[in-house]
């Protein structure tokens, strides 16, 4: 299935009572402590509804809760939001948009380079499993904790070197490798790994998928993310279409132990700590047959989609569990004058502009 197009999702979720929308709120970009390529520039730059227009693509998926309850999930695609405020800095400089426009052909660049790459491995994956649904999960479950391991390593090289401080990033991909983790387990127990060729090609997929994603996140860390949403949508696609296929065989079999025993944990904190567009405790998933389970796989590749969605703005990033006030406090994370870069490609480009 052909992945969609760079976003900043809303899901609603309704209810037999009012409708209620629920969007990921913009936040202010946190600051390096020290970054060698940093830019002086005397414009800061913030996130805001950008004007690089995208077609509008709906994803409809129905989440089992509590009894006799169900959430409908619709993600809509409105018009992407570029990482700056193009017409505050227009009024600041006018020279500041070629800055905006430089930035909004990376942006489609970027995008370009990532549906190909997403279009062209899903058709490989559509020529070895068609027909073999849970092999092909995992093999799909295997690649998905890729990125989250390139992500965490690329920051801790950062902060290594003084130069990013961002402990929330570090905390949310680590959930999501967690969670990851535990769908591998539930497709291991359910047969997805019973031949070599599988066992074979995971791992060797996943080997080079980490030293890509490494080095696009260096050069842009925006292009990453995006890569990582095409990759979580085309899993929800695939986990949903099959629900849909197989939903009333899936109902007369048991949950597995490795789902129950995630899923029902007492200890969900780093469940709730990879949803960024929820409020802790407010997702509680049922498991008891694997419908369920499936059903609830499928519901949290919409929320890596979402987080990944909201880490393509720079700085936009906080933890579900993140104290409010000491977001704002200065010495939550260290602060620096001037602007900084996202990347070696933001870098070159505010070099670029700002010379003008």
């Amino acid at each position: 299935m052909a992945a969609a197009v760079l976003s900043s999702p809303i899901f609603t979720i309704s209810n037999p009572r009012p409708r209620i929308t629920r969007s990921i709120p913009p936040s202010a970009a946190t600051p390096f402590v020290y970054n060698p390529l940093s830019v002086p520039a005397p414009v800061s730059f913030r996130s805001s509804r950008g004007s690089v227009s995208r077609r509008l693509h709906q994803v409809k998926a129905t989440t089992v809760q509590e009894e006799d309850e169900k959430v409908n999930v619709e993600d809509s695609f409105p018009k992407k939001t570029l990482p700056y405020n193009e017409r505050e800095t227009m009024d600041y400089d006018p020279g500041t948009s070629d800055s905006a426009m430089v930035v909004s052909w990376n942006v489609k660049l970027e995008q370009s380079i990532n549906i190909f790459l997403t279009d062209t491995t899903i058709k490989i994956l559509d020529s070895f499993y068609s027909d073999r649904h849970y092999a092909r999960f995992f093999v799909l479950e295997t690649i998905a904790r890729v990125p989250y391991f390139a992500f965490i390593s690329v920051l801790h090289m950062y902060e290594s070197f003084g130069w990013w401080r961002r402990a929330d990033y570090l905390k949310v991909h680590f959930a999501e490798s967690w969670n990851e983790f535990h769908h591998l387990l539930i497709m291991e127990e359910l047969g997805g790994n019973a031949f070599w060729v599988d066992r074979f090609l995971a791992p060797f997929l996943a080997f080079f998928y980490y030293f890509m994603t490494v080095g696009m996140y260096i050069l842009s860390p925006r292009m990453a993310y995006h890569f990582s949403e095409c990759v979580e949508r085309h899993a929800y696609s695939t986990y949903d279409k099959f629900i849909k296929l197989q939903e009333e065989e899936l109902k007369k079999l048991p949950a597995p132990k490795a789902a129950v025993d995630y899923y029902m944990n007492e200890d969900l904190y780093l469940f709730d700590e990879f949803q960024t567009s929820r409020t802790p405790n407010s997702r509680r998933p049922r498991i008891e047959n694997l419908y369920d389970t499936f059903v609830n796989i499928r519901d949290d590749e919409a929320e890596h989609c979402k987080t990944m969605a909201a880490c393509q703005t720079h700085g936009n990033l906080h933890s579900p569990h993140s104290n409010s006030n000491s977001l704002k406090d200065d010495n939550y994370e260290c602060t620096t004058s001037g602007a900084d870069c996202e990347g070696i490609a933001d870098c070159v480009t505010k070099s670029l502009t700002s010379q003008k």
